[in-house]
């Protein structure tokens, strides 16, 4: 057994095995995400949600992963079939992968690259790869009108998104989301929300607009493209872009956590819980995820002018001036 355990720390095993934990969570977490979604929209609509499937509906997931995979996986004739198969994987790919780098407690990280900001912005950029894909592949009008939306709004929120980490940065001296947790503190008032409050609101709407959720949801805009970049998608291929959407929604989710609201961290000292942290941390994630669903079924859908006057002319400026604030801040106290 000892000799087990001790192969599980050698290098790569061990990255090896921890990255596919985080894939099989990813997968489950979106199972799991897609029922919360229906039953939160619900209870804010006054109705039920699902519950027929199991006790209060608590085995529909099960159920739609079931049909997804019975269902037949159809593509356009004129497609490029490499292209629009690989879109949905070039999707869920980078939502996996950011896992890797998040501290979900101490001494509870796959990879603790020092780099691990820079990591995270590297690799959600690459999810407006898989949106063009998907509309280039598919050879549909709306498709393609759906895609391109998407890269813009994609494109456009990434500055607004990287200049507020900035001020994180700034204040904890590091690239490191484990430093970045650590420099914290263990006490609400010195969490990174209160100094970077700007910051902190600029990231939580431009992570909001990089999952592509309402009121950012113009890439597809069923209202007037019917489904926009994923139209021609059906069965599995459609169920992993949905995979991919709320995977997201889990790392901005996190992501936003362990910058902005101490990670793993208690609220107060005495309400420390060593290894077991990663309640904490769950907890934060799980009302920030509340938030953005509370959002999607509150608000209505931006115009596109509208969406990005918000990036460019509110978000960006508010942004440069605080880092100002920030150093200036810095060197004075």
């Amino acid at each position: 057994m000892e000799t087990f355990l001790h192969l599980l720390e050698i290098e790569p095993i061990r990255l090896i095995i921890s990255f596919a934990a985080v894939l099989f969570l990813v997968l489950n977490l979106a199972a799991v995400l897609t029922m919360a979604e229906r039953k939160v929209s619900g209870y804010i609509h006054l109705r039920y949600g699902p519950n027929r499937v199991g006790p209060r509906g608590l085995l529909q997931p099960a159920a739609d992963v079931f049909k997804l995979f019975t269902k037949e996986n159809v593509s356009p004739g004129r497609s490029d079939l490499w292209v629009f198969l690989g879109a949905p994987i070039a999707m869920f790919i980078p939502a996996a992968l950011v896992w890797v780098v998040v501290p979900f407690a101490p001494d509870a990280v796959v990879a603790d690259i020092n780099v691990a900001v820079l990591f995270f912005v590297a690799i959600t950029s690459i999810g407006a790869l898989g949106v063009v894909m998907a509309g280039y592949g598919s050879r549909s009008a709306f498709s393609l009108l759906g895609a391109l939306r998407g890269a813009a709004q994609m494109i456009s929120y990434e500055v607004p998104l990287i200049l507020s980490l900035l001020g994180v940065v700034m204040l904890s001296g590091s690239l490191s989301l484990v430093d970045i947790v650590k420099a914290q503190g263990d006490t609400i008032w010195t969490w990174y929300f209160l100094p970077q409050l700007p910051m902190f609101v600029t990231f939580y709407i431009a992570g909001l607009a990089e999952v592509k959720r309402v009121p950012f949801d113009l890439p597809e805009g069923e209202s007037e493209i019917v489904g926009g970049f994923m139209v021609e998608y059906s069965g599995m291929t459609w169920a992993l872009i949905q995979a991919a959407e709320f995977a997201s929604m889990a790392v901005m989710s996190s992501i936003t956590v362990t910058l902005f609201l101490g990670g793993w961290q208690p609220p107060l000292p005495f309400l420390d819980l060593g290894n077991f942290n990663w309640v904490w941390f769950g907890i934060k994630t799980a009302l920030i995820m509340f938030t953005l669903q509370w959002i999607r079924w509150s608000v209505p859908r931006l115009r596109m002018d509208q969406l990005m006057d918000l990036g460019w002319k509110v978000l960006v400026p508010i942004t440069l001036i605080w880092l100002f604030v920030t150093a200036g801040a810095m060197l004075i106290f």
